[in-house]
């Protein structure tokens, strides 16, 4: 139980939130904004700056890679190649060669197929999870639940499994399909406790699902044990859907209910109300935290921080990094990120170097997500060759960049146009084994077509619906204007024809109206004889 002063500490601290949701009140439902933690150079990337070990052969994994990429869509048979290569399969190998096609389901999909029949192979739970993985993060659920089902025959069935799954159906904001993983965990005698309850909660929250988790916390309430945690991620879920109210109600519950909120728990409040525009009352809750506890971390620290940075207070920023110092806390990657990044979108590049040779100094060594904060900042300002230098320092430190730090390049350099070294970042990163992603196509084809490479860029739009991608968002009209003014309206036709398939329909009727077009101009420029002599039809 929380004891006398704790209790009276935190039921005033709890009033002070009752009156933030008054103030939030018909806002709280709003989803305006940005995120705070997308402020730290750019996109997420789950595997940014993250290496893991594998025993498999590079080189091996390259030439099936290659063999993959280069076949899958051709009439020659890519199972009988990789047979007459002798590949000694193993594991290892197999979660390499997913990992590369992760965003590309069709080969990806055929390789683990072509693998799981090999007499000498037999897929285990790593690799099932894995392609699972892919089939999530492309959206393909029923294939997806099919390949679960047949986990289960096997007996190869984790709680990965099942957290891969949830997160799938999460992030494409299928609620109820989300919830029937939890259902079929019992089916399958996974034992569910308040443990993977708070998984599912905390799954359903981070994907701004909070309303959803809330109704199947109080659906479960009967069946398990909530604890401290499970009230934690419920008030992550509101946090991140910005409403203040139901924050502040499940804040006062908890303490009702003998719960002390831990660090983590204010730490989720803090952010909330960052969220929610609310500086000046997180600011308060930290004072108190300071003053009353739980003591602000490195974390509590980091979230002010960035918020400070993102409003252009770099005054306010250094006063907080300073008290930081004061704390005997010692600064890690991600606090100089938000600094760097603060100093940088001002244009202050003195202070960004002076951070950087402090870091150095200190031995804090930079991670993915600053060097790719530095490129963001470089690419920001048209500066794509600074941007390269800095890539390269990252390789020699040993890491390995993400799609982002790829895309934000290729941008860069199409943006300046230079066309050859935004073709050039497009090989390398293929080069260096990096699946390309919707984005990647994006702005590769955008760039071709801005470059008056449309056939090239017709040539990669249809890899992309091979490989089992979306079509991008690009300008079409102008993309089907110069195949027009080439002459070539049988390709208009032909894309159209695809662009059905692939379920872009708008897109398709675009392709479909300027190749009628075009047709219609051949015929009206088609010459009629008259005797001896040519008549063109005007």
């Amino acid at each position: 139980m929380v004891d006398t002063d704790s209790r009276q500490n935190l039921v005033s601290f709890a009033d002070r939130y009752r009156g933030f949701s008054s103030v939030c009140g018909s806002d709280s439902g709003s989803d305006s904004g940005t995120d705070i933690e997308d402020n730290d150079g750019g996109e997420r990337d789950e595997n940014e700056g993250v290496s893991v070990h594998s025993s498999a052969d590079p080189k091996e994994v390259d030439r099936v890679c290659k063999v993959v990429d280069e076949l899958f869509e051709l009439d020659r048979n890519m199972e009988a190649v990789l047979d007459e290569y002798g590949i000694c399969l193993s594991h290892d190998l197999v979660v390499d060669v997913l990992e590369r096609f992760k965003h590309a389901r069709k080969p990806a999909f055929r390789f683990f197929c072509w693998a799981g029949s090999k007499p000498e192979f037999a897929h285990d739970s790593r690799t099932y999870n894995s392609m699972m993985n892919v089939l999530g993060k492309t959206r393909q659920f029923e294939t997806m639940v099919s390949m679960l089902d047949e986990m289960g025959e096997k007996g190869l069935l984790t709680m990965e499994t099942f957290m891969i799954a949830i997160k799938a159906f999460a992030s494409a904001k299928e609620r109820k399909k989300a919830v029937g993983m939890f259902e079929l965990m019992k089916k399958h005698k996974f034992k569910v406790g308040v443990n993977t309850i708070n998984c599912l909660l905390d799954t359903l929250g981070r994907a701004k699902l909070g309303k959803e988790a809330q109704a199947l916390f109080e659906k479960l309430k009967g069946r398990f044990t909530p604890n401290l945690q499970t009230y934690t991620v419920l008030l992550n879920g509101w946090c991140r859907l910005k409403n203040l109210m139901e924050a502040g109600r499940l804040w006062n519950e908890m303490i009702d209910l003998g719960f002390k909120p831990d660090l983590v728990a204010h730490n989720t409040m803090l952010e909330g109300l960052l969220r929610s525009k609310k500086t000046s009352d997180a600011i308060k809750l930290f004072e108190v935290m300071k003053a009353k506890g739980p003591r602000p971390n490195i974390r509590s620290y980091t979230i002010l921080l960035r918020e400070f940075c993102k409003q252009g207070k770099m005054r306010e920023a250094v006063e907080c990094f300073d008290d930081l110092l004061e704390s005997g806390s010692q600064p890690d990657a991600a606090v100089y990120t938000c600094l760097i990044t603060g100093f940088g979108n001002q244009k202050n590049m003195d202070m960004v170097y002076e951070l950087l040779k402090e870091m150095k100094e200190k031995g804090c060594m930079p991670d993915g997500r600053l060097y790719n904060a530095l490129i963001k900042l470089m690419t920001s300002r048209k500066m794509p060759d600074d941007a390269v230098k800095i890539y390269k320092r990252m390789i020699e430190s040993g890491i390995k960049p993400s799609i982002h730090t790829y895309n934000m390049i290729m941008k860069s350099y199409f943006l300046t146009k230079n066309f050859e070294m935004g073709r050039a970042t497009w090989d390398e990163m293929i080069q260096k084994g990096c699946c390309p992603d919707d984005n990647s196509y994006t702005v590769f084809i955008g760039g071709l077509i801005r470059h008056g490479r449309s056939g090239d860029a017709c040539k990669y739009l249809e890899e992309m619906l091979k490989k089992g991608m979306k079509a991008p968002q690009l300008d079409y009209n102008k993309f089907a204007a110069d195949f027009s003014r080439a002459g070539k309206p049988d390709i208009l036709e032909e894309l159209a024809q695809k662009m059905k398939f692939a379920g872009k329909f708008e897109v398709s009727n675009v392709f479909a109206r300027w190749a009628e077009m075009m047709k219609k101009r051949v015929k009206r420029r088609d010459p009629i004889k008259v005797g001896s002599r040519s008549i063109r039809v005007i």
